[in-house]
């Protein structure tokens, strides 16, 4: 009698167990590449004056310096972030990690700001391409009803970088020099990648669609779940099966325009526009704007830092909220929230300084934690064969309203609009932002999942791909 194959269920084989040393390693490498990415991202702004200052530089110069990376981030979400699709998270992450590891280590011999700008695109095209393949990885090797909580975990990372990049330029730089700086930006990723190689798997959902060598994906399997038996018996190849996303042979790109999915991924668009004008519209004027209402420079820089750590602080809350009472409820709750603490702003310019402050804090909390909840949204959102590419198309569309934010408060400003008129104006969106993630939920929220589970009839087995032979894997089980 022939012994049956062993049958294995992706995500059902992932969902069913706890959290082990190994996942948490997986998770734990890729808030690393957040981290660097955040770090990487916000030095630029502590360099920038003695940039300009050594090279004799006017203030409008640095603004190409500013925006390259900006750019370089869209075009890395929209243009290689898909190349996961075919290449694979891991080799993306470690691809990407490089680049802007070179091109940071490269930047210590420009000399004019064309060469710096040109460096910098390609920094930020590295760093757009690295982050959607680390919240995948961390959505595939989550459970599922602890995946919003570790996607916004590493997504704080990115935040934490921003901090220490603070930081670090309050001790290096005036010391050293704003090149120090750099010597720290790139010596981090490049010092990461060989813990990357050695420890960061390939995603098993990329290996199973891509019929790779069995022993190598029944190999994570085991790292998850060390109960299953350590060696097959001959003759007897493991069946692996993945959920499917319905959309065929189609690409992940292409499976975002399908009709299933095309009405979903344009209300997150929708939202990811409206968060980051916000984000950046906040963190762009809010110092100019405290500076010009002769606050000092101290309580500026207090003020500005109070958003970020609202951002932090949210997750903490906004994460264990998403995977106990839902997504869609959670950050349309969280948005609405954020339409009154932005309005409790523009009130807090004429009251006492600590409820400028606590408005700052929890407008943070709305407008930084509301971004990192967005992107966790979007993993829960996406089925893991489209997460990569749906996540980082989501945030390249939304630089469009990283771009837009900041120069409509300065038209508003422009237009002598005060201080209060403008953040009432930028609380209305948030409020429309809570709207869309309403009709999320009511769309695609049944399951508090994405659509490839709120679609699906309860009597119907969810189709599935599958490697080995054998009669087909129940979707229900893990083996």
């Amino acid at each position: 009698m022939s012994q049956q194959p062993l049958r294995l269920h992706l995500p059902d084989f992932v969902d069913e167990r706890r959290m082990t040393r190994y996942q948490f390693r997986v998770v734990t490498l890729c808030g690393l590449v957040m981290f660097i990415d955040g770090f990487d991202t916000q030095a630029i702004s502590y360099m920038a004056p003695h940039i300009a200052d050594e090279w004799g530089l006017s203030q409008s110069a640095l603004g190409p310096i500013f925006s390259a990376a900006l750019v370089g981030l869209m075009v890395g979400y929209l243009a290689l972030s898909p190349l996961s699709d075919r290449f694979g998270h891991k080799r993306l992450i470690i691809a990407a990690t490089a680049v802007f590891g070179v091109t940071t280590l490269a930047a210590l011999w420009a000399d004019n700001v064309t060469e710096l700008v040109i460096l910098r695109f390609v920094t930020g095209m590295g760093l757009g391409a690295a982050a959607p393949s680390a919240v995948a990885l961390t959505g595939e090797f989550s459970p599922k009803r602890l995946r919003a909580t570790f996607v916004l975990a590493i997504y704080c990372g990115f935040s934490v970088g921003f901090v220490v990049a603070g930081l670090a330029a309050g001790w290096l730089i005036e010391d050293h020099g704003w090149r120090s700086l750099l010597w720290v930006g790139a010596a981090a990723p490049l010092l990461l990648i060989p813990f990357l190689i050695r420890g960061l798997p390939e995603s098993p959902v990329f290996m199973i669609q891509r019929n790779l060598a069995p022993q190598r994906i029944y190999a994570i399997f085991r790292r998850i779940d060390a109960g299953l038996p350590t060696s097959l018996p001959e003759q007897s190849e493991p069946v692996f099966s993945v959920e499917e996303n319905d959309s065929g042979k189609r690409t992940a790109l292409s499976s975002l325009f399908t009709r299933k999915w095309l009405w979903g991924t344009l209300l997150l668009w929708f939202v990811f526009m409206i968060n980051l004008a916000e984000f950046y519209a906040l963190q762009s004027w809010l110092p100019t704007i405290m500076t010009d209402l002769d606050y000092s420079m101290n309580v500026v820089v207090a003020a500005t830092t109070l958003t970020t750590v609202g951002g932090i602080a949210a997750a903490f809350v906004t994460g264990p909220s998403m995977d106990r009472l839902g997504p869609y409820r959670t950050l349309g709750v969280l948005y609405v929230v954020g339409f009154g603490c932005l309005a409790l702003t523009g009130i807090a310019f004429h009251a006492p300084l600590w409820v400028l402050l606590t408005a700052n804090f929890f407008a943070g909390c709305c407008v930084s934690g509301g971004q990192k909840s967005l992107i966790a949204l979007a993993a829960v959102f996406y089925p893991a064969q489209m997460r990569s590419t749906g996540v980082g198309w989501a945030l390249g569309i939304g630089r469009v309203g990283g771009i837009l934010g900041p120069i409509m408060v300065g038209a508003a400003l422009t237009m002598n609009w005060s201080p209060s008129t403008v953040f009432y104006a930028m609380s209305v969106p948030m409020l429309a932002a809570g709207l869309t993630v309403a009709l999320l939920g009511m769309r695609y929220g049944r399951s508090q999942q994405g659509p490839a589970q709120a679609d699906s009839a309860p009597d119907t087995e969810a189709p599935s791909l599958t490697r080995g032979s054998g009669p087909a894997l129940d979707p229900g089980s893990s083996i």
